[in-house]
């Protein structure tokens, strides 16, 4: 054993050193495994490209989408808040005429309801909603976007075949909702290719419910009623180049509602 006090005290610093190491990759390691199974099962980021559910949702909000909350109970009952879906709830959906794109939307009917809208304002079962949420930004006139739902008007926007199917489905000017489907529309009334445009979403087709804006960068989209929906979600994270003046720091943690 050497006499050397500076030889004794730095055996030990060496020592240490390893299992610290270990130690921080470990805690990394596990931090990820989170991550991953968080992002992979439980929540999903999206990023807001259309004004279609503003002022709910703003152009460049980034959302966190809630996968389980309206998954089948499992084992998991007892730990995870699952529910039925429920009127005026927040979806995330598969387009039903692009299942590979995803679109954001509120529950207006569930499976058995009669709706209709009238001046641009939803009635479920032949009586008005109340609808804080909802706003009405100037746009054309549009009797089968205002007053839906309407046989003797169309719009260019219209699906062919949904527009066959609403004479099945309207009975007594309402349009019942058959069993597993739901009918959603825009916040931003006017400006929303919604279910009057394309029909139901299906049971199988939602994704889960956004529950968190994240992080929002002031960006600018164009009208939705011009074509297609615009309002598909991108999994995008290309802003840290743009932070600088774009950012809406107040929006942060923002809770959906």
């Amino acid at each position: 054993m050497s006499d050397d006090p500076m030889h004794m005290t730095m055996e030990p610093a060496a020592q240490k050193s390893a299992p610290d190491f270990l130690g921080v990759a470990q805690t990394m390691l596990t931090i990820l495994v989170i991550a991953m199974f968080i992002l992979t099962f439980l929540a999903q980021p999206y990023r807001i490209p259309s004004a279609s559910m503003e002022d709910t949702l703003l152009v460049g909000d980034f959302l966190l989408v809630n996968k389980v909350v309206y998954a089948t109970p499992g084992i998991w009952h007892s730990l995870l808040p699952y529910r039925n879906i429920q009127h005026n709830d927040v979806i995330v959906f598969h387009f039903p005429l692009d299942p590979a794109t995803y679109l954001v939307k509120r529950v207006i009917g569930l499976p058995q309801d009669r709706v209709r809208v009238f001046a641009g304002h939803a009635l479920v079962n032949d009586q008005p909603i109340e609808e804080p949420f909802a706003i009405y930004t100037r746009s054309f006139p549009s009797v089968f976007r205002d007053y839906f739902p309407s046989h003797l008007y169309t719009d260019p926007g219209v699906n062919t075949q949904w527009w066959i199917e609403l004479h099945r489905d309207v009975h007594d000017g309402e349009l019942f909702i058959p069993a597993n489907m739901y009918f959603v529309l825009g916040d931003n009334r006017n400006d929303s290719l919604d279910s009057r445009y394309w029909g139901f979403v299906p049971r199988l087709n939602i994704v889960g419910q956004p529950f968190l804006v994240y992080f929002s960068l002031r960006e600018t989209a164009p009208s939705e009623i011009t074509g297609l929906p615009d309002d598909r979600l991108t999994h995008g994270h290309n802003w840290w180049a743009q932070l600088a003046g774009m950012a809406r720091w107040d929006r942060t943690f923002h809770i959906i509602r």
